[in-house]
């Protein structure tokens, strides 16, 4: 079926990509933009592939004609809320240069150099913008040189985000059995906003409206916060939209009915991630110096299994430039920039020795999840080069612009052996990863093939770079892993990369994401930089950031693209921060190496001289927050307590309640915190089984204490 999916839900300016699920590039797509707001311009074109870009606060009706017949699709855009976004830079802060060749990238260009140019007003770099309240990552580079930019991070103030969960039920009534839809309406956690005042927008998925028409009318009323409808009217299922508006609209939750009235949440993620710790392991570094295989990653499955790990995470296996290069290759090894997508890296072994690695993990009771890298292909990719050659048939797989329109790599001209005449789409100075162009369909159905190959072998995606690829596009990929094969039973889990984080990923797309406001929070605490009280603001930063309750955090403090956390803030930090991730609601991430020391970002792990002290405690913390259900989904709350001895800026504590309450100090300082509690608590430490308190409730803090309340 090629109908585009559920309804979309935006703000006026927003670029809404429109395509048919199932592509097929030789049959014929067209679309028709059926109605919109009175005083809206907005249009759309005669490609398979189209964006609308809404003018007007309103709803906009749009028509594709495929193949298998006529599919309307509903956008609702809201008012626009952007706000003023400015950043500066001082001229003589660049390496020498000509400030025509200053650009500024940023979160919302996709870190596109060559789009954003700044001013230069006495002797300092301004650009100034409108985008959305939120944190902004910039950099204010000469040409694409990241290294030597100016670096830096800014927070748009604006209204929050209000939030919605959707929830059915069926009930007897006198006409016979209705479904009753409520929406449970939350302002953001600044907000002084009342819910009943907050308005409940609910939408019919597009696919399933004629059955609730059936008899001439509209059988869905909507009363308040809640929707009705009767359980008969329903032709095979029911899927309902709603989106929460305050001063500013909220992401949509949804809820399904199906005709013999069992009621699913499709926003939910898979069971098996609640509780769970991931693990991820920089593949080509995590046997150590002696060559990696499957066959040598099957026997370090104990090693895992015995630090208490369910989930792996392992970077990109297939076969890539940089993994034939080896070591000679920019940034090492990593297998991001992918040549073969339906084949393993051949120095690791066989498709069948990797299926032989995943049964072991699985034997071991670990999920393990691909690196799923389709924002970009390699340049060694064979589409890329015959459509660098101009075949047609691979012309559109990849965007080309003329180089007199855009800007060019100083590196990609150096490799040039006559003029640039074009260039393609790349992000931050990555020119040797070329980005798909989405608006192909044939680009569309080759990487749905390979959602296909390798979502029969795993049991969940991290998707790469999943910013840079359309949400709808990643809406079709979910329906495919959760709902639409017998192998995956709902169970097929997605991660996404977007940093910062995209609230929206979270409307039928990804089950969790990168905490990123955690990890800059973790690192800035850490450095000293922001006091620890500030820790519990970052932990409820999801919220404010308008992300629904069931979007699961994944809170880490390493990964394979930052320096190593203990290299910047020390051991004692790092003991503190990991505690952090292990003792907040979300699925805290452990990167290969964090719990033996080491201090380069992919560096051979250390198996024989790591910090023995730091795995025991890492396990510790494992095994203490699986077998603590208040750690896993208690509620949080922040604790006042007085610092008798250390600095109380280095110090913070907070609550779990759930079946059981305890207490978390936090302590960031150097040597030992002597803190005074406001209530009892146990004198041993529920991680270490060290005794910590007084019977006065006075801990004494190294890094951090796990306290049971008396």
């Amino acid at each position: 079926m090629h109908h585009p999916g559920p309804p979309r839900f935006v703000t006026v300016g927003t670029d809404v990509e429109l395509a048919p699920r199932r592509p097929d590039p030789g049959a014929n797509f067209s679309w028709t933009l059926r109605d919109r707001p009175t005083d809206s311009d907005a249009s759309v074109g005669d490609d398979p592939v189209e964006h609308l870009v809404p003018d007007e606060p309103g709803v906009y009706q749009l028509e594709l004609d495929a193949p298998d017949g006529r599919h309307d699709l509903t956008v609702r855009a809201s008012e626009d809320v952007t706000q003023p976004f400015r950043v500066e830079c001082d001229a003589d802060e660049l390496p020498e240069h000509d400030p025509e060749d200053v650009w500024v990238t940023t979160t919302f260009n996709d870190f596109v150099v060559g789009e954003l140019q700044p001013e230069l007003v006495e002797e300092t770099y301004v650009f100034e913008d409108s985008v959305p309240p939120g944190r902004y990552n910039y950099a204010i580079t000469v040409g694409d040189d990241f290294m030597g930019g100016d670096w830096g991070s800014t927070t748009v103030d604006g209204p929050e985000r209000p939030r919605v969960r959707l929830d059915a039920r069926i009930e007897s009534g006198p006409d016979g059995e209705e479904v009753v839809i409520e929406a449970d309406a939350m302002p953001g956690p600044h907000s002084d906003t009342d819910p009943e005042d907050l308005s409940v927008e609910f939408y019919v998925d597009d696919r399933d409206r004629e059955a609730l028409r059936a008899p001439g009318e509209d059988q869905f009323e909507v009363a308040g916060h809640e929707a009705r409808c009767p359980l008969a009217a329903i032709d095979e299922r029911l899927r309902v939209h709603a989106v929460a508006v305050g001063q500013r609209p909220g992401v949509s939750d949804t809820v399904r009915i199906e005709a013999d009235g069992t009621v699913e949440r499709p926003n939910e993620p898979p069971e098996w991630l609640e509780g769970a710790t991931m693990y991820e392991i920089f593949v080509r570094s995590f046997v150590g110096d002696s060559g990696v295989t499957f066959e040598r990653l099957e026997e370090r499955v104990p090693y895992l299994e015995w630090l208490g790990i369910d989930m792996l995470w392992l970077t990109p296996v297939l076969e890539s430039r940089s993994a034939a290069m080896g070591d000679d290759a920019e940034h090492g090894p990593h297998g991001y920039d992918i040549v073969d997508y339906f084949d393993v890296a051949p120095d690791l072994g066989t498709r069948e020795d990797f299926e032989s690695f995943v049964a072991a993990c699985h034997d071991a009771g670990i999920h393990v999840l691909f690196d799923l890298v389709v924002n970009h292909t390699a340049r060694e990719h064979p589409a890329f080069q015959q459509s660098a050659r101009g075949v047609s048939e691979y012309a559109g797989w990849y965007t080309w612009q003329d180089t007199e329109e855009v800007f060019v790599s100083e590196r990609i001209r150096e490799e040039s052996t006559g003029e640039v005449e074009q260039v393609y789409d790349h992000y931050f100075d990555w020119w040797t990863l070329p980005n798909l162009n989405y608006d192909s369909l044939a680009v569309r159905e080759h990487v749905l093939d390979v959602v296909d190959e390798w979502a029969e072998v795993v049991d969940g995606f991290r998707c790469d770079v999943a910013w840079g690829v359309p949400h709808g596009f990643w809406k079709e990929v979910r329906k495919r892993v959760r709902d639409e094969h017998s192998a995956f039973d709902g169970d097929f889990l997605l991660l996404d990369e977007t940093v910062p984080r995209d609230p929206h990923g979270g409307e039928l797309e990804f089950d969790m994401h990168y905490d990123t406001g955690h990890y800059y929070g973790l690192r800035e605490i850490g450095r000293g930089e922001r006091p620890a009280d500030d820790l519990l603001d970052v932990a409820e930063s999801p919220a404010v950031d308008g992300i629904r309750e069931d979007y699961v955090p994944m809170r880490y403090v390493d990964n394979h693209d930052e320096d190593r956390y203990l290299e910047e803030c020390g051991r004692d930090a790092l003991l503190t921060a990991v505690t952090a991730t292990f003792t907040l609601p979300g699925v805290p991430m452990v990167y290969y190496g964090q719990e033996t020391g080491l201090t380069e970002t992919r560096a051979d792990m250390n198996w024989v001289s790591g910090d023995r002290e730091l795995a025991r405690y890492v396990r510790a913390l494992i095994e203490t927050r699986e077998s603590t259900p208040a750690l896993i989904d208690g509620d949080v709350e922040p604790v006042e307590c007085t610092v008798l001895d250390g600095d109380p800026d280095r110090v913070t504590a907070f609550g779990r309640d759930g079946d059981e309450r305890l207490l978390v100090v936090l302590h960031f300082g150097d040597g030992t915190a002597e803190v005074e509690l406001p209530e009892a608590v146990a004198e041993t430490d529920v991680v270490t089984g060290e005794p910590v308190a007084t019977e006065d409730s006075v801990a004494t803090v190294e890094n951090a204490a796990v306290l049971r309340a008396r």
